[in-house]
């Protein structure tokens, strides 16, 4: 995962939700990091040559019989280490201090007094106004400790700088600790050494040196383009390191935004150069949703038969190139660094929300090769490698999309009838948005066909037409999400057109649930 010539911060993960965000603020530092389960060996964890470790939160109590555990030894290897929240009672714990429920639990703002000088706070306020989410502390410390910082209740920092460790009750990664980034930096910087080389011209360099040398010099591979950003990025940087050994398939499943089939394959050809073959398989895929109203149901009837269009076209291009004397071994997936995090988490695969396809589940006997240039990468990562690659704002801008398209933005029954109303709806609801200069400032924003009906007066004669939503919430990385406060006159717009311009449609509501305790799409 690591390379050698890059500085490299080891994060062993405790089952944190905020473990990713550490990662970032790292990257933000251009500094290599790499989450691992604190369960990976201390060797596997040693051969990434790491500058500093990090132990992250968890949500459990470090005495509990199953609280996820560490190698004892990672706290012997004479690195630079940085315990957070259950970090801090992880080391406390393992090195003879005493951990127990606290009597007065912190969760939420605190202020935190640093008490002595350390290394960690240098440069940083007296006082920090911090994030808390904790309900055991330290009682007593482990030898050779020393408290430099403290809450009006418990222990909020400790230190033992001639072995090199330091350790925080509080989350410096979260946004509501306002220093927190400069601690981090602090650590990984100053503490750890750590060269901040990890840069988006390194990471091309390097990448496209690896592919040429994955593929060989007369190696093929296929891509599954959507023209979102994940898969348009890893085409460009496969594209160029093999060129047209490159063949991409851009499926159209019946469920795409208005002229999307189009304009995804103009900016693909014309504006990135790549070879792609297009399939327009729009009929085949509603014919399997007809009648299918369980969400759960769609995205499977949507993945299963988007493998075998896939499926039935690679097999085109293998037979060509087989006749050429040629054949393709590798498949190119557009998997960014959250996924590879969720599948190896401490606490195992996350309760499965809603499913999720991609190319990974074709048939075996096609013997495909994995090239996943992105799989260290987070999405604010991959644009900026994409702008670097020097592709068009059109794509980097391109707002996430569901791989079931529109199909689980359709409530009830996908019938052609209400996907067509459902695109003239999303595309002024997308049009309104980038007027506003809005598109890059919300994370999501897009129309929702409600099955429901309601009665309506247009033109003084009585309608009785759907209901669309609209959904915007804006968010960091899709984890969380908070609904987006659109101006009134973005709406009246947006609502004012929907209703004028659609057949179909008579009421449009703002959906203003964030997640949790609702999801982005609605489906």
């Amino acid at each position: 995962m690591s390379t050698p010539d890059l500085s490299t911060i080891v994060i062993l993960d405790f089952g944190s939700q905020y473990t990713q965000l550490i990662a970032r603020r790292i990257r933000e530092f251009n500094v290599f990091s790499v989450v691992l389960p604190c369960t990976t060996s201390l060797d596997k964890v040693m051969a990434l040559r790491p500058n500093g470790i990090i132990l992250s939160g968890g949500p459990s109590s470090v005495y509990d019989a199953e609280a996820p555990q560490a190698d004892p030894k990672v706290l012997e290897t004479g690195l630079p280490l940085l315990g957070i929240c259950y970090g801090l009672q992880f080391m406390t714990h393992h090195l003879g201090g005493r951990v127990v429920p606290a009597a007065a639990r912190e969760y939420g703002h605190a202020d935190v007094n640093v008490i002595e000088e350390s290394a960690l706070f240098h440069g940083l306020s007296a006082t920090l106004s911090v994030w808390m989410s904790h309900g055991d502390h330290a009682e007593s410390l482990a030898p050779r400790f020393r408290v430099t910082a403290r809450t009006a209740n418990a222990v909020a920092a400790i230190s033992d700088e001639q072995r090199r460790m330091w350790a925080v009750q509080f989350h410096p990664e979260v946004a509501h600790t306002p220093q927190g980034t400069e601690l981090l930096k602090n650590f990984v910087v100053d503490i750890c050494g750590a060269n901040q080389d990890w840069t988006p011209e390194h990471f091309i360099a390097s990448t496209v040196e690896k592919i040429r040398e994955q593929v060989g010099p007369t190696g093929h591979a296929i891509c599954g383009l959507s023209g979102g950003v994940d898969s348009s990025v890893a085409a460009v940087l496969v594209a160029r390191a093999i060129g047209d050994r490159l063949t991409c398939i851009f499926v159209n499943n019946g469920v795409l935004r208005k002229d999307e089939f189009t304009q995804v394959q103009r900016t693909m050809r014309e504006g990135l150069g790549l070879n792609v073959v297009a399939v327009d398989a729009g009929e085949r895929f509603l014919a399997k949703l007809a009648g299918v109203i369980d969400p759960e149901q769609k995205r499977k009837a949507i993945g299963n038969e988007f493998i075998a269009v896939f499926d039935d076209e690679a097999r085109k291009i293998f037979d060509a190139e087989k006749s050429a004397g040629e054949e393709i071994a590798w498949l190119v997936q557009g998997t960014l660094y959250p996924d590879v995090i969720e599948s190896a988490s401490v606490h195992g695969p996350s309760h499965v929300i809603k499913s999720h396809h991609n190319v990974g589940g074709l048939p075996a006997d096609m013997k495909l090769k994995l090239i996943e240039p992105l799989r260290d990468l987070f999405k604010d990562e991959v644009r900026r490698i994409g702008r670097d690659l020097g592709m068009p704002t059109e794509i980097l801008e391109r707002q996430p999309f569901p791989g079931p398209g529109l199909a689980v933005r359709i409530l009830g029954e996908v019938t052609p009838d209400r996907v067509a109303i459902l695109q003239e709806a999303d595309a002024i609801c997308t049009e309104e948005i980038h007027r506003a200069g809005l598109t890059t400032k919300v994370w999501q924003s897009f129309a929702v066909l409600l099955p429901v009906k309601t009665v309506g007066v247009m033109g003084d004669q009585r309608t009785y037409a759907y209901t669309c939503a609209i959904r915007a919430v804006e968010s960091e990385d899709g984890m969380t999400a908070d609904w987006a406060e659109l101006p009134y006159e973005v709406l009246r717009a947006i609502s004012s057109r929907i209703v004028s311009e659609v057949r179909g449609i008579n009421r449009v509501v703002y959906d203003i649930t964030s997640k949790p305790p609702g999801t982005i799409e609605w489906e």
